[in-house]
């Protein structure tokens, strides 16, 4: 199933394949979205997006700024190697909130939980409680795939768009004016008091929203959050990111038919959806 770019705008595809990024768009032969084949899935009113990964480069963006602090700290780190340690200590994190070891915390608290445990893993010493916080604040300046920006605009004219992360409340609304993100709300686990992939979160942001569940997308690069998504009653699109864990690391991938659409881009989604 190749992706047919020739529904693609020359200038779409431009702002994709003119940035550092363009292997979004690289899909293995099994996964190619089929863009503009569909004029959106019927009965679709709002879509909402996983964030981390999907519309937001956490890796390259956390490696960026190690890198550029670094070496004005005269620090050798592997910063892909931080990075990944940070984000390995995600999922844990939430299970305690879950399991009750934790009341409700924010992703905030969670994330500075384990910065701590990661800078004595790095032997990264003496910093300031405001250097700390500001390393801690990078996840609220992730910066944008390429194609995210333009791709949200477009399915903005005909849906209602928001963020569905796990990241709260005051993250997401950081990331989306540092990234230009053009959400018409911010919708988060938070406003649930579940982590996603609990049902709460997903059946929360329909209520919030006075849609019923199929008449909500979840669009995603995590098969697992989509499929949580859709045992909640939501419609699925997935968005193909092959470079979330760096050129070459795992990621996620779907056949065409797996999930209601399959997408190679945002941009592709955006023209699968009719936007």
């Amino acid at each position: 199933m190749n992706c047919n770019r020739q529904n693609l705008n020359r200038r779409d595809f431009g702002q994709i394949f003119g940035a550092s990024m363009a292997g979004a768009m690289l899909l293995p032969q099994d996964a190619r979205g089929q863009a503009g084949k569909a004029s959106g899935i019927s009965g679709v009113k709002a879509i909402v997006f996983d964030t981390f990964g999907t519309v937001v480069d956490w890796r390259g963006s956390i490696v960026a700024e190690g890198e550029a602090w670094g070496k004005s700290k005269g620090l050798k780190i592997d910063w892909a190697h931080f990075a990944d340690r940070w984000r390995e200590g995600y999922a844990p994190s939430m299970n305690k909130v879950r399991k009750g070891e934790l009341p409700w915390t924010k992703l905030d608290t969670l994330h500075r939980m384990v910065l701590e445990q990661i800078l004595k893993e790095f032997n990264i010493n003496g910093l300031t409680e405001a250097e700390k916080e500001h390393w801690n604040l990078v996840w609220h300046r992730l910066k944008p795939w390429p194609d995210s920006v333009p791709g949200l605009a477009r399915l903005k004219k005909k849906y209602t768009i928001a963020p569905l992360s796990n990241g709260n409340v005051s993250l997401l609304t950081d990331m989306g004016k540092n990234a230009g993100l053009p959400w018409d709300l911010i919708l988060s686990a938070e406003l649930a008091h579940h982590y996603k992939p609990d049902p709460e979160s997903y059946l929360t942001a329909a209520e919030l929203l006075s849609i019923k569940p199929n008449e909500l997308m979840l669009g995603a690069a995590h098969s697992g959050d989509l499929n949580a998504a859709r045992k909640a009653g939501l419609r699925t699109g997935f968005i193909y990111r092959p470079n979330e864990h760096g050129v070459g690391g795992r990621a996620d991938n779907a056949k065409q038919g797996e999930f209601d659409v399959v997408a190679a881009s945002m941009i592709d989604m955006a023209g699968q959806m009719g936007a």
